[in-house]
């Protein structure tokens, strides 16, 4: 029992994904990239998420399963600056189709920001019928983006072993002990920037 409540203090959870000991450093890099974009100046849509609804963007849409099915055909294409997809890609049936249709979601030159977990537990969530299907080493993400014809800007992981043994049970959230120390061998977190090449000559089906 007292084993029990140093672990909840220890790692205390927290409801809230902007709080996870695991996302620390990807929400600093996806922030500080989205920053340099100039957000006034870029429409932008997010995927199955509102984390990034606040910023100051020329305009903004939140896109949500099952209205919008990222693997199914698209109303729209070319329509976004940026498209961010976070925690999502391991939740799709085709990954394949889902990148590509990001892509096509994009302006030519807009860009693209994905992110997704990989020393972590299955998690699903039934009642919004989205399974747990995949896990991408950072080398596997670049692949994916360079297959759909996107131009990969730059690959990022973040993990430590201490980090994987917290989230075996809960998602604890990041306290001033937790270490950010990265381990590249044991990478929690996995996130790249791309972009969509200028002409869609030679992506576009």
């Amino acid at each position: 029992m007292a084993w029990r409540v140093l672990n909840h203090w220890l790692l205390p959870v927290s409801n809230d994904p902007a709080e996870h000991w695991q996302r620390v450093q990807l929400n600093r890099s996806v922030d500080a990239y989205l920053a340099a974009l100039d957000p006034p100046a870029c429409s932008a849509a997010e995927i199955s998420g509102s984390a990034h609804a606040g910023k100051p963007w020329r305009s903004y849409v939140s896109l949500n399963y099952p209205e919008f099915d990222l693997c199914g055909p698209l109303g729209e294409r070319g329509t976004y600056d940026v498209v961010i997809c976070e925690q999502v890609i391991e939740h799709v049936v085709d990954p394949c189709t889902a990148v590509a249709n990001l892509r096509d979601l994009c302006s030519p030159g807009g860009h693209v920001v994905l992110s997704t977990p990989f020393l972590v537990r299955v998690h699903e969530l039934p009642m919004y019928g989205m399974k747990d299907y995949w896990r991408f080493t950072p080398h596997g993400l670049q692949l994916l983006l360079e297959n759909a014809g996107l131009e990969v800007e730059s690959v990022h992981s973040w993990g430590n072993r201490k980090c994987v043994v917290g989230n075996f049970d809960r998602w604890p959230g990041f306290r001033r002990w937790h270490t950010l120390r990265n381990e590249p061998d044991l990478p929690v977190q996995v996130w790249a920037f791309a972009r969509t090449p200028q002409s869609r000559s030679s992506t576009s089906p």
